[in-house]
């Protein structure tokens, strides 16, 4: 559940949990407070989101390098990129809006983790590769509530 002021709403985690170990690849989203860094959004796909945050639209050739092994690793990137990645512009709603949560950002320590955002979720809530998602509608209302100073806690 994400909860923000007298407001909550459902969300998925990782499909193997909360972890206070995060590794790259694990499927587990670390336990932890962030700050959120930046919003990305599909402007095909909806209108920019009313929010105190950076919001920037996703073109087809952004993406976030996910390749410990990169000196791009756990930052965003432009495609063709020839290290390991996630595409931001999916063929699924998913990456409808992206939020970017400061998970080892400052600077990114090789293999413990990237990608973690905060995303649309999948309509029966399924698990993420260690994320936080929740539903479009439920995403835009929060963004609309939070201030630029608003971290996210992320709870075993």
């Amino acid at each position: 559940m994400v909860t923000y002021g007298n407001c909550s709403w459902p969300c998925a985690l990782g499909k193997s949990g909360v972890t206070t170990d995060k590794k790259e690849g694990d499927h587990a989203s670390p336990a932890g407070c962030y700050p959120l860094r930046s919003v990305w959004y599909r402007a095909d796909k909806g209108e920019k989101p009313v929010c105190t945050l950076p919001v920037m639209e996703i073109r087809r050739e952004d993406g976030w390098c996910d390749d410990p092994d990169h000196p791009d690793y756990n930052r965003k990137i432009t495609l063709p990129f020839e290290a390991r990645h996630e595409t931001l512009w999916r063929e699924d709603d998913l990456y409808d809006i992206v939020v970017v949560i400061g998970h080892n950002d400052e600077p990114p320590v090789p293999g413990k983790g990237s990608c973690i955002f905060m995303h649309v979720a999948k309509p029966d809530y399924d698990g993420t590769e260690g994320c936080v998602a929740l539903k479009k509608k439920d995403l835009l209302e929060l963004l609309e509530k939070i201030s630029k100073d608003t971290a996210i806690e992320i709870l075993l």
